[in-house]
């Protein structure tokens, strides 16, 4: 596969993830998150297997990983609780956005210019205009939900942001060890789980969503995007994941069987043309 077949099959995945998130609300965060990496971890395996030292990466990596997906998945799971799933997934998805901004931060030789400032004052409009709509929408009032509930789907945007710029500030790893990163963080998760969630019995339902879940946009979704990056150009790449937010907002719209609401189209509007401008910006 070509590098944009591979980003744009990545971006195909993660467009389920909120959906499958908001359809396993009922299972504990640390539950879904560890089970999920764990068997988005397997397809690394057999590459294992053959050649042990596809996970030999420095603690530094390692912990990099682990910062990456268990904090990013685990926040985001929290975001589709407590906030309604459709704003909750907009916030979250100020992820391109925020590499565009912490860049000069986080990589030497960058430097921030008007235009950013301006693309990162329209992204977070359009984030605080998906709040508003479901501060007043009837399913925000009827659960009580409050503003607090956007607050760890915005965590989750900026620990991906955060986690995407920081792989480039490290010792070049293979793709095969972004398993080990899986397997960890499921592992820490489970852990979690056992320490602090309440046990709970899943259906086989569920057991097949949790697979689904971890092979699609929690396992193989990884593995695209990294060789994605690491074949073609990083600013095309990145400008095609501004696809994401509509194509996952859209999904779970149909899957939730909510209509659209012109807040809900103006703030993707707002937050993909805010990306947009701040990717092209040099």
């Amino acid at each position: 596969m070509s590098p944009t077949a591979c980003a744009l099959a990545a971006i195909a995945l993660w467009a389920t993830l909120a959906s499958l998130g908001t359809a396993l609300a009922h299972v504990p965060p640390f539950l879904l998150t560890g089970a999920a990496l764990i068997v988005g971890s397997v397809p690394s395996w057999p590459l294992v297997l053959r050649d042990r030292a596809a996970w030999r990466v420095p603690p530094r990596t390692l912990a990099l990983g682990i910062y990456g997906l268990f904090g990013f998945h685990f926040l985001l799971f929290i975001a589709l609780r407590h906030a309604p799933p459709v704003e909750a997934n907009l916030v979250n998805y100020l992820w391109p956005l925020g590499m565009v901004v912490m860049a000069p931060l986080f990589l030497p030789g960058m430097a921030l210019r008007p235009v950013h400032v301006g693309a990162a004052l329209l992204g977070f409009a359009g984030a605080a205009l998906a709040t508003l709509g479901a501060r007043g929408s009837t399913d925000a009032t009827a659960a009580g939900i409050g503003y607090w509930g956007f607050v760890p789907a915005l965590g989750s945007a900026f620990i991906w942001a955060s986690y995407s710029l920081w792989t480039r500030r490290v010792p070049p790893f293979p793709t095969a060890a972004i398993g080990l990163f899986g397997l960890v963080s499921g592992a820490l998760s489970l852990l979690c789980h056992a320490l602090l969630e309440p046990a709970v019995a899943l259906s086989v339902r569920d057991w097949a969503l949790i697979a689904l879940c971890g092979l699609g946009p929690l396992g193989a979704a990884f593995f695209l995007w990294d060789r994605a990056l690491k074949g073609g150009d990083a600013r095309q790449i990145g400008i095609l994941s501004y696809i994401t937010p509509l194509a996952s907002t859209a999904l779970l719209m149909v899957v939730t069987s909510r209509p659209l609401s012109w807040s809900i189209a103006l703030a993707a509007a707002m937050i993909v043309a805010a990306a947009g401008v701040g990717t092209r910006a040099r």
